[in-house]
């Protein structure tokens, strides 16, 4: 039964696993990634690995946990909605977007998690609300919001898949575009259309 470590050692260990697993995760997918392959490229023994983790799944779901967070860590603007609405979105939309972009291969390989497992599809499903409900708390008080009725909730996961389905098409899968598009202008992109559902034409239109 894997255990939680207790040293600064355990705890090295374990964070060499999980971005061992990373790579493997990376290059082969969820489905055809093996915990064996995680063990060598982790330096470990078998039995090693599994002090740490019971199986893939119980691995896969610390590293997309570590990756949630940092994502929602990194999607979070300096500058508050209620000032600066645009420079806001932007700044936020960048973060996640940037480290969207350098850890694509394991966000690609959580949507095929998502198809396998069920407990992957609630994880995801959560990581998502927990954005969308972060940003409609930010605007609920804010009388320059006009969505004509619109619950806002429901109008935030509709730019929500939007931000992470541009993510996915333009870096999970940036091998099958015709050409490179840099983070920024992507960002730039996805926040024109937050800006004009909630708020109308920008300030730089």
């Amino acid at each position: 039964m894997a255990t939680e470590p207790t040293t600064p050692k355990g705890h090295r260990t374990r964070q060499g696993i999980l971005d061992a697993a990373s790579k493997v995760f990376t290059k082969d997918g969820y489905v055809d990634a093996r915990m064996s392959d995680v063990a060598v490229q982790a330096g470990l023994s078998f039995g090693g690995l599994y002090r740490y983790f019971d199986n893939k799944e119980d691995l896969f779901r610390s590293v997309i946990r570590n990756l949630h967070e940092e994502l929602f860590r990194r999607s979070r603007s300096s500058t508050p909605i209620a000032e600066d609405p645009e420079a806001a979105l932007f700044e936020a939309n960048l973060g996640y977007l940037q480290h969207y972009r350098d850890n694509s291969g394991v966000l690609r390989a959580f949507i095929e998690a998502t198809t396998v497992e069920e407990r992957f599809t609630t994880i995801w499903w959560t990581m998502r609300e927990r954005h969308v409900a972060r940003f409609v708390h930010a605007v609920e008080d804010d009388e320059r919001v006009q969505l004509d009725g619109l619950d806002p909730a429901t109008v935030a996961r509709a730019m929500a898949s939007l931000v992470e389905q541009t993510a996915y098409t333009t870096f999970a899968h940036a091998a099958l575009n015709t050409a490179p598009v840099d983070v920024e202008t992507v960002a730039r992109i996805v926040t024109r259309a937050w800006y004009r559902t909630f708020y109308g034409s920008p300030s730089t239109d």
